[in-house]
Parts: structure tokens; C-alpha cells; sequence
């Protein structure tokens, strides 16, 4: 069951009640007999990025290996510099 928030107009007093979604709202302040708002504050949790959605965590781009697994890199053969000058005029 959801946590409410109100807030007494008259005396400013605040308090939580513990209600179903079908209960009425509070009206009335246990302290003062004064009017209960009702307050409302942000959301605790957002959710942001990929990975909340089925399509977003399957896919033709996902593989079993590890992306954080290094390639072993080739080695480069050695050019000689008089060609690769005399090519480029």
C-alpha cells in the first residue's frame, strides 16, 4: 500500500497516512480539526538508458563474449621510406 504525504493549511503540521488506492483522502487534521492538503513531491526512482525494454537487451549486436576482452593486434610490416614517398608524387 502506498505512503501519503498531507499538510495541515491552518497549523502547517505535516503527516503520513498508509492508504489503498481506494481509501478517501484525508481531510481533516488530527491536531487542530483544521484542512489536510495533500502533498505531492518527486519520484524516487528514474529509470534512464537502454536495458528497461525487452527489444533493448536482445539483439542481432549482442555476443556472448565479453566485450572488455582484448584483441591480440597484428603485427605491422615494416614499409621502407623511399616508396612510400615516391608514390605519393
Amino acid at each position: 500500500m502506498p505512503t501519503y504525504q498531507y499538510q495541515c493549511t491552518d497549523c502547517g503540521e505535516g503527516l503520513e497516512a498508509v492508504q489503498k488506492f481506494t481509501d478517501d483522502a484525508l481531510t481533516e487534521c488530527p491536531s487542530c480539526q483544521g484542512r489536510l492538503k495533500k502533498v505531492f513531491s518527486a519520484v524516487g526512482i528514474v529509470f534512464k538508458g537502454s536495458g528497461f525494454y525487452r527489444n533493448d537487451s536482445r539483439g542481432a549486436s549482442s555476443s556472448s563474449t565479453p566485450a572488455s576482452t582484448p584483441k591480440p593486434a597484428a603485427a605491422a610490416p615494416a614499409a621502407s621510406s623511399s616508396s612510400s614517398s615516391t608514390s605519393a608524387a
